[in-house]
């Protein structure tokens, strides 16, 4: 069964999902007696409570067939869901959830994991048999995402639903976790009233410091401070108790000490708050692990959102809450800021326009994935920014982030680049692939712009919040001095970016020499604001340009007021971006077009800008996800040891499984056996040793053997200069000559699987020529990951020589990637080489290393981390 987790319920509470433990006999009798007559009757058929009661007595049983699921919601067990294995494949099903939490989608819920669950076991098929009455059993069934089979008979109605995994279920159940996590964080960030529990009367305190910012911010709803030791603070009347409010509060903002936290969390639970913004520090970052999961307990069985702890608050523009202790007040626009670092999160709030801000300092509880969630349909947010030290689940980052950027852009600066890899690595690709390989893999994949730098990001972000998207990548560059135009034209070509010629407007032909008006348009030192207005107006109308570049070098000219100005004025109804380059001056001009100090900060922007643009545009990725589980290539594992090099027939086997293409292999383990399979395979043969990893550096390799007796005195001559670390040998027949690629996999327990392909054979890692990706991935993808090689030509014909099967070796990297996305256990995969001939590819050597691994979370299964 699944283990024991937390997840969001339609309307933002939280269930807890476990399975049946004999302590829970009296609590399923509780739930029998608050369901309605009628539940129990659709649920049981006949004998309504008393049944259901008897029911309840078999499952708690020991020696119950069934496996069995409850959920509790606030501290109580609120539902039960079970499946009965019935031979054949199929499993019986039932479900019963109280009354008053029907509509939650707690019911569907179990069902996912409950189908999660029997697919692991199995189970092909559940069959319900319902009341053709019970509409809401029946709707709930034909909407949870997989395929089903309705046969009505009389009063009965029975289901069949097909535990088959696919794209179809992963998109439901991604549905509807966004709007459960939308719910839960609207209750926070749109909050009706809030409490600030520590609010003193020094002005310097943190805890007068959110209150005055609420205040002064215009919260429109009510504020109420919380101080046992103060009648009124700021104005306005305090409390001395949460439970002395007039009224329940959305959300509380506490701001005591760390050892007084958790009697605070236990006052919120009590009262019914919705979310807890916690900016005292204490916890995990200095030491304090257990307080802070404490925390989090009572907070995820209240059903309340926790933000922190040890963090600055929250913001949202939109709704005026500034609920932080931020010395300003920030400026409102459209740019939403997730921090994980609070002086990270206070610099760019001082520079940046924002819809909203979360300080998520310790993210015990609300993540990058919950606040990409809410921010994909929020209407005031048109750029996400976000500054991340660790991901709590990377993969599901990358499937929303995925989503969410095709209409928001999402910018990332990542910390800890050079982080060591979780598990020691000994192949080709784990050397090459490391952990910052893996996140810029996962977050290219999902179109995020990547970035390096605060600075970086601050560049971008404007850009994005101010200007409309490039079509293209052709730059018109205008300003006053061709030395920092000639700059900026050489970093626009090493960036990627074009600078074509462009045809100037005939006022401009007429006011400037010919020799000025290419590309860049240099209209000299002299030229006035007027005269750079007009030159931005003509490059705006060309049809051949997508993007205009100002670059300006003050005091020349009419001066930097007046030629921004000028610059605000002829880009007002501008349909294509307009950034500029006023040399020494950061910020907007005009409140909207964004300005940089140096030629290369407004390229690069403008270069991550356009690769952002050509990535939406693209068609999204599509690939069929591999199901719940492969059952098969999990049995063909069963019987190797959790760690180490598999051995060559098991490796064969499970290669096989997956479609990938293996030239034939015979193990052998001395002398006589090696001449025994190179007379079955016929000459020529390849000898080669099974332990070493870099084989052809301690002569495990001989090749071009044409007799029985040659390989028995190469594999004796093997034996004696490699010694012990020599485990056996295989022997293959000899395949033609090709191009030699590399194509590995390796899984990192924070990252998941990432893919390889470069160039292969000894010059892997000489000529260091890859290429990654996260998996599971289609072919189109694969084919674009080969031609990113430097030396992808010699796949394709080069200098005449017959194209290679191009489409053979995609078709491999893909099937690596089911295979890594199907086996965490994998650790390391290599191929290498793998020959690709103009009559397909094939691997003629390959080496597997398994270690212990979780299983990875699952996209069909819903749950907070």
């Amino acid at each position: 069964m699944p283990e024991e987790c937390d997840v969001l319920l339609r309307d933002g509470g939280i269930a807890h999902i476990r399975t049946l433990d004999p302590a829970d006999e009296s609590h399923l009798h509780d739930l029998v007696e608050r369901v309605s007559e009628t539940s129990a009757y659709l649920r049981f058929f006949t004998g309504g409570r008393g049944t259901a009661h008897t029911y309840m007595d078999r499952i708690i049983r020991p020696g119950h067939d069934g496996r069995v699921l409850v959920a509790l919601v606030e501290g109580r067990l609120a539902a039960v869901a079970e499946y009965i294995p019935a031979g054949n494949g199929t499993a019986d099903i039932g479900v019963l959830v109280d009354d008053a939490l029907h509509g939650t989608g707690l019911g569907t819920l179990l069902i996912e994991h409950l189908a999660l669950a029997a697919a692991a076991e199995g189970v092909t098929r559940f069959i319900a048999d319902v009341l053709t009455e019970n509409k809401v059993m029946l709707d709930m069934l034909s909407k949870v995402g997989l395929p089903i089979e309705i046969t009505r008979s009389g009063p009965d109605t029975r289901v069949i639903v097909a535990l088959t995994a696919g794209n179809r279920l992963a998109g439901t159940i991604a549905a509807r976790d966004h709007e459960a996590e939308r719910a839960s964080l609207r209750r926070v960030l749109e909050p009706r009233a809030v409490a600030v529990v520590g609010a003193g009367r020094d002005p310097a305190s943190i805890g007068h410091r959110v209150l005055r910012n609420l205040i002064d911010g215009g919260f429109p709803g009510t504020i109420y401070p919380v101080n046992p030791h103060a009648d009124v603070i700021a104005g306005w009347p305090a409390y001395p108790s949460l439970a002395l409010l007039p009224e329940h509060v959305d959300v509380v903002v506490v701001a005591v000490p760390a050892k007084a936290v958790l009697d605070v969390a236990r006052d919120c639970a009590a009262t019914g708050v919705r979310g807890l913004v916690v900016l005292s520090a204490g916890f995990a970052e200095q030491g304090g692990k257990d307080a802070e999961r404490e925390l989090l307990t009572i907070c995820r069985t209240a059903g309340m959102r926790l933000i922190g702890p040890n963090c600055l608050g929250i913001v949202n523009t939109a709704a005026h809450l500034n609920a932080s202790f931020l010395r300003s007040a920030p400026e409102r626009g459209g740019v939403a800021v997730l921090s994980q670092s609070g002086a990270v999160g206070a610099v760019l709030l001082d520079r940046l326009p924002i819809s909203s801000f979360v300080s998520v300092g310790n993210k015990a509880d609300v993540s990058g994935n919950d606040l990409l969630e809410y921010w994909e349909d929020d209407e005031a947010t048109r750029v996400i920014a976000l500054y991340l030290e660790s991901f709590g689940n990377p993969r599901r980052f990358a499937r929303i982030a995925a989503r969410v950027g095709r209409h928001k852009p999402v910018l990332l600066v990542k910390s800890g680049r050079s982080e060591a890899g979780d598990r020691a690595v000994r192949s080709h690709t784990a050397a090459a692939a490391t952990p910052d390989i893996a996140v810029d893999a996962l977050v290219r994949a999902a179109g995020v712009i990547r970035l390096d730098s605060i600075r970086d990001l601050y560049d971008t972000a404007r850009l994005l919040e101010t200007q409309p998207l490039p079509a293209g990548r052709r730059v018109a560059i205008v300003g006053n001095s061709g030395g920092p135009e000639a700059m900026t034209a050489d970093t626009c070509e090493r960036a990627g970016l074009t600078v074509p010629t462009v045809t100037p407007g005939a006022e401009l032909r007429r006011r400037f020499p010919a020799a000025a008006l290419g590309n860049p348009v240099d209209l000299g030192a002299e030229a006035s604001a007027e005269e750079i207005g007009l030159a931005i107006e003509s490059a705006l109308a060309d049809p051949e340009v997508d993007v205009v570049l100002v670059v300006y070098t003050p005091p020349f000219g009419s001066g930097a007021p007046a030629t921004k100005d000028a610059m605000a004025k002829a880009t007002r109804d501008a349909h294509k971006p307009v950034i500029a380059c006023v040399m020494g001056e950061d910020g907007l001009i005009d409140g909207r077009v964004p300005c940089y100090a140096y030629p290369e900060q407004a390229v690069q922007a403008l270069a991550r800008v356009v690769d952002y643009t050509e990535w939406r545009n693209s068609p999204a990725e599509e690939w069929e996800t591999g199901g719940f589980d492969d059952l098969t290539a999990r049995a063909l594992l069963s019987g190797e040891a959790p760690e180490g090099w598999l051995a060559p027939d098991a490796l064969d086997g499970l290669l096989r499984h997956f479609g990938i293409p293996l030239v034939q292999t015979i193990s052998v383990s001395d002398a006589d056996a090696a001449a025994e399979a190179a007379a079955t395979l016929g000459g020529p043969v390849v000898l080669k040793a099974v332990g070493p990893v870099h084989k052809s550096d301690v002569g495990g390799v001989r090749v071009g053997l044409t007799t029985p007796e040659e390989t028995r005195a190469a594999f004796v001559a093997m034996r004696e200069s490699i010694g012990a670390e020599m485990t056996g040998a295989v022997v293959q027949p000899m395949v033609e000559q090709g191009t030699e690629i590399i194509v590995g996999g390796v899984n990192y327990p924070a990252f998941g699987p990432l893919v390889m392909v470069g160039m292969g054979g000894v010059t892997a890692d000489l000529l260091a020529d890859r290429a990654f990706r996260v998996p599971p991935f289609s072919a189109a993808t694969a084919e674009a990951m080969i031609r990113e090689l430097r030396s992808h030509p010699l796949l394709y014909g080069y200098r005449g020589s017959p194209p290679a099967d191009a489409h053979a070796l995609a078709d491999v990297v893909r099937r690596v990637g089911r295979l890594m996305d199907a086996l965490p256990e994998v650790a390391e995969l290599d191929l290498n080489p793998v020959i690709v001939t103009p009559g397909g590819a094939v691997a003629v050597d390959a080496r597997i290393r398994l270690a212990p691994a979780g299983r990875p979370p699952s996209p069909y299964i819903r749950r907070l981390r």
